[in-house]
């Protein structure tokens, strides 16, 4: 069975053993953080007081897309190919001790579909015949 992020009734049962196998599919899905996720991450500090503000700083700073007041939630902007702007070359988190907490709950505690996730299997090169 093919999953499909979009389609979270492809999604299989999430086990932690996935992840080492896995492209980093869920890093490709739209991330909103907390404020406190992006002091976490050293992206805002405490002192800045208005969300408003901070969030035009980061759009300056191609950090954040959008920010809506109504539920204090922060849209990060992805790179080019839609991956996750924290996901390193080697597909793994490069802030994963100080990652958001929305990425420390899926799909375990959070997410379209509890308890499951959009695994897709890495492709390993073929070794060169002699």
């Amino acid at each position: 069975m093919i999953t499909d992020k979009d389609r979270p009734s492809t999604w299989i049962a999430y086990r932690a053993s996935l992840c080492a196998s896995c492209v980093a599919a869920c890093c490709t899905m739209p991330l909103e953080v907390k404020r406190e996720d992006l002091e976490r991450l050293g992206l805002a500090d405490p002192s800045e007081v208005s969300n408003k503000k901070v969030m035009k700083r980061l759009q300056k700073e191609g950090v954040v897309r959008t920010y809506r007041a109504s539920t204090e939630l922060f849209l990060l902007e992805q790179k080019s190919d839609g991956s996750c702007q924290f996901l390193g070359a080697d597909r793994r988190c490069t802030v994963y001790e100080t990652r958001p907490s929305t990425c420390r709950g899926f799909p375990a505690d959070l997410g379209p579909r509890v308890g499951f996730c959009p695994y897709k299997q890495k492709i390993l090169p073929t070794p060169a015949r002699r």
